[in-house]
Parts: structure tokens; sequence; C-alpha cells
């Protein structure tokens, strides 16, 4: 049990029975009566997004989740297939728990995934990965990395905002945080 004042972002807690991990954290001192917290919290099961107010004296349940490192294989339809760094075992993984990170999903990449009685809540992406550019439009000499930028569709999909000087090919490294370009691999 930890106290609601020291649940920071990224904090896994059980409430009811089920799992959130904090999104946000604010602490509220009234004028008159005692302080409160408001989370903001994501149900790792489910997907949504709820806000709650306790009073500060109040305690939460903690909860420990098991880090794994795991490469991603490929996908099936609706699963996505990572192989356990360790033990070599296939972990399926139902693709809505990715959300966007399937935008920078490539075969061989290394993720943290997060479980919780052998069940896969999360998964982390690293915070940049190198993409390849399937189809931009054409670099002319003279195009410098300050002078502008052009949209182009990398090889998973996605479109990025990149430097007018790039053309197809070539690889760049993309943010998973923001999408944006960040520089050629």
């Amino acid at each position: 049990m930890i106290a609601v004042t020291d649940a920071r972002k990224g904090t896994v807690v059980e409430i009811d029975g089920q799992l959130y991990a904090v999104m946000d954290y604010h602490h509220i001192k009234m004028g008159r009566g005692s302080a409160q917290v408001r989370l903001k919290l994501r149900d790792l099961r489910a997907g949504h997004t709820i806000e709650r107010t306790f009073q500060s004296a109040e305690r939460l349940k903690d909860v420990e989740l098991e880090r794994r490192w795991a490469q991603y294989l490929y996908n099936d339809e609706d699963l996505l297939y990572f192989m356990d760094q360790e033990s070599f075992e296939q972990i399926p993984v139902s693709g809505p728990i990715l959300g966007d990170g399937l935008n920078y999903l490539t075969e061989g990449l290394t993720v943290q995934l997060f479980m919780h009685e052998g069940k896969v809540l999360a998964v982390e992406l690293p915070i940049t990965v190198e993409l390849k550019i399937t189809e931009t439009g054409p670099a002319y000499k003279g195009d410098t990395a300050a002078g502008g930028t052009k949209p182009a569709i990398l090889e998973t999909g996605i479109t990025v905002q990149v430097p007018l000087y790039l053309s197809p090919g070539e690889r760049i490294k993309v943010d998973t945080r923001t999408g944006a370009f960040i520089e050629r691999a």
C-alpha cells in the first residue's frame, strides 16, 4: 500500500479490482479543509482514462508489473507476436494494446513488455526508431536542412514531415513519443 500522495506518473495501482496507470498527478490544497489529490488514470486492461479525486490521507494498493525484453517477430491478423529475449518463447499481444505504437513497429525491434499474472498489459517502444522512406517528393540540389519540410511516407505507412533534402530509400530516425523526424540515420 502506498499513500495517494506518493502516486506519481507511471505508477501502477489497483482500484476496485482494476489495474490503472497514473498518467497525471495534481495536489490540490483548499483554503479550508484537507488537501486532495486528483489523479488521471488509464485502465490497463480496457484502455480508457478516468479522473479520480482522493483525500490526501487515503492509501492505494501498489502493483508491481513484471518487465520483459522482447523482440517483435510478425503479426497475424489481430495478434502481434514477440519473442522473449531470455526464454525465447513467443508471446502473442493484441493489437489495441500498442495503440499508436503500431506505426513504429518493424521486424526485429526490441521492446519492453509489462506483464501482470502472465498477461501483457502494455508495450513500451524505444524512444527513437529507424525507418526507411518509401515515398516522398524529389530532392533537388540546393535544398538545405533549414529550408522547409515535405511529407514522407515511411515503411510502416505513417506520414512524417521531413527536410526537403531527403529522398526515397533513405533511413531516418523518428521519435515514437511525438512522431517527429529527428535526423538522418
